[in-house]
């Protein structure tokens, strides 16, 4: 049976196993792929798939309209990698960064380059560069919310934002050299 979202929906409330689990297969790969996005290896989005489900599941009677279910879910999994990342990131105070020593340059779309080595090359990117990055370009969030949510400056996230587009300009340049020289 191909059971609608209100349907999978209405049984997660009334926490029937079954509709959970159906719930769980079908948007599996949706909260797979934003959790890779944001994890530099697949058993950390692994963690990150099963925290959000776990997240879901707890809040699924704020849920009122089934047609929102992606867009909550997108932002459950992108709290959760956040989450994970505050829990876990190496410094335990971040220093203020100045903003007036740096220098802002804009990156251009490389359109010979394949999504996989994109992407290879942003996880070499430091994790909270790389998390200003994500949240900004990909997900649509502001310096300021990004300050918010990572626990730092608006000022920091910015000046992550810059520093983390410079180190990818690098490494697309070197990438670009390498297959040339192929």
């Amino acid at each position: 049976m191909n059971w609608s979202d209100q349907e999978l929906i209405d049984g997660c409330k009334r926490r029937s196993a079954k509709s959970e689990e159906l719930f769980f297969k079908k948007y599996y790969g949706y909260v797979m792929g934003i959790s890779l996005s944001y994890a530099k290896d697949r058993d950390l989005a692994q963690e990150i798939v099963n925290d959000s489900f776990l997240k879901f599941f707890g809040s699924i009677e704020s849920l009122t309209d089934h047609q929102a279910v992606k867009p909550w879910l997108r932002r459950i999994t992108v709290n959760t990698a956040i989450d994970w990342y505050r829990k876990n990131k190496k410094y335990s105070q971040q220093q203020e960064i100045n903003e007036q020593n740096e220098v802002f340059h804009e990156v251009h779309a490389i359109s010979d380059m394949a999504y996989e080595d994109l992407v290879k090359l942003l996880h070499q990117l430091p994790e909270d560069h790389y998390l200003v990055f994500s949240l900004y370009e990909v997900e649509g969030y502001s310096h300021r919310e990004i300050g918010e949510k990572m626990g730092i400056t608006e000022s920091s996230s910015r000046v992550y934002l810059a520093r983390a587009k410079a180190r990818l300009r690098e490494l697309v340049e070197m990438h670009l050299k390498e297959y040339a020289g192929r």
